[in-house]
């Protein structure tokens, strides 16, 4: 077999193709019963920078979370460090909530920047 497959068959054909068309079936499938944790990838970029959230990914423990994030989100040398944190581990806050658990405290107006007025003369603010 030549290494480009068989010029006269369609690609379509193939029998490479054909093995790999029932594994991506059973991908979807193992995805949603897989054992492995999610996992939250942060990076950072350079020194002196906070991390930042890059995704998140499937991994059986944290040293392989480590490898697979480095693979994917380091590619073209994006970054100097990265922390990987299991999902469950995250507490966040409910978006739905988010006027009463952001509300500013009654009478702490002044710890907002629309509290204070501009004054005359300041041309920058």
């Amino acid at each position: 077999m030549s290494p480009h497959g068989n010029p006269e068959a369609p690609a379509s054909a193939a029998s490479e193709i054909n093995r790999e068309a029932p594994k991506v079936a059973a991908t979807t499938e193992e995805h949603q019963e897989s054992p492995w944790s999610l996992w939250e990838v942060f990076v950072r970029s350079s020194r002196g920078l906070s991390h930042v959230h890059a995704g998140s990914l499937h991994a059986p423990d944290a040293a392989m979370a480590l490898r697979n994030a480095r693979d994917l989100y380091t590619r073209r040398n994006e970054g100097v460090s990265i922390w990987v944190v299991p999902a469950e581990a995250i507490s966040s806050s409910d978006p739905d909530s988010k006027g009463s658990f952001f509300e500013s405290p009654q009478g702490k107006d002044y710890r907002h920047a629309t509290y204070y007025t501009k004054s005359e003369g300041v041309k920058h603010l």
